[in-house]
């Protein structure tokens, strides 16, 4: 059995067919009617443990949705995921203990408190020993370069201090899977190469299976060993082993532009 096992997975959104002017505006008041939006369209994927996955696609393509039900936060309109034998949304807590997740802009870390009390109490909510917490804390602490991070307050942080905070509190419990959407969104050159190299170290060193989404070509370059291309909420390509990669470089290369200026891909 894959550590993650999508089958037939779909996502619906009922989204209100909005009528102009005021009357229309009074219409969609008092009797709405509403039209079917599939962000996520029947997709089928297996994850086997340790993989450095990319999920990628132009805005709009089903991504986020797919990580949010992979996370538990949305329950499927049909389909089926199986994560480490168990069903996400319908186990959330047994799940949350497996896995990690950064979402974008979105964090995790308490703003008015140093770094070092959020870590704190994510180490109390995931039961960590005392041990293992102060062996990682000191890892992540070097390979992120946190040293001077620890005692500043959250809301004082750059975002790419920010970030790498984020990074390391997502790791901290060593969960078995990471979900990653847009990570290196708006950072800099070199935080975003500590990003890439911290992300393969942990996979290295501890096989932690990543799924990683992202508009940044380098992203998918240093970190990825497998990417799957989507498409207006379907799979399209999906590059199942990194020798494909390399041997077709040049066309993913091309793939990805195409994707990314919101063309369509047959």
């Amino acid at each position: 059995m894959s550590l993650i096992e999508v089958k037939n997975l779909t996502k619906t959104y009922k989204i209100i067919k909005k009528e102009d002017g005021l009357m229309g505006y009074f219409k969609n008041l008092i009797r709405p009617k509403y039209e079917e939006f599939k962000a996520v369209k029947n997709i089928n994927f297996n994850i086997e443990e340790g993989e450095l996955v990319g999920y990628i696609g132009e805005n709009g393509a089903g991504k986020s949705t797919t990580i949010k039900m992979l996370t538990g936060l949305l329950t499927p309109t049909s389909g089926e995921i199986i994560i480490d034998g168990i069903i996400p949304y319908e186990k959330r807590i047994e799940n949350n203990k497996k896995i990690g997740a950064v979402f974008g802009q979105k964090t995790q870390l308490w703003w008015d408190l140093p770094v070092i009390e959020s870590f704190r109490l994510i180490k109390k909510m995931y039961k960590i020993p005392e041990g293992e917490y102060r062996k990682n804390l000191k890892n992540f602490t070097e390979l992120l370069q946190l040293e001077d991070l620890l005692e500043k307050q959250v809301k004082n942080l750059s975002l790419g201090q920010k970030m790498r905070c984020e990074i390391a509190a997502t790791f901290l419990h060593i969960p078995k899977i990471v979900y990653l959407d847009e990570p290196t969104i708006g950072l800099d050159v070199l935080v975003k190469e500590n990003i890439r190299k911290f992300i393969k170290d942990i996979n290295k060193e501890k096989k932690t299976t990543v799924i990683l989404t992202t508009h940044d070509l380098k992203d998918i370059e240093d970190v990825c060993d497998r990417i799957i291309l989507l498409d207006k909420g379907q799979i399209i390509y999906d590059y199942g082993k990194i020798e494909d990669i390399h041997m077709k470089e040049a066309e993913l290369e091309d793939i990805l532009k195409e994707i990314y200026r919101g063309a369509k891909i047959c």
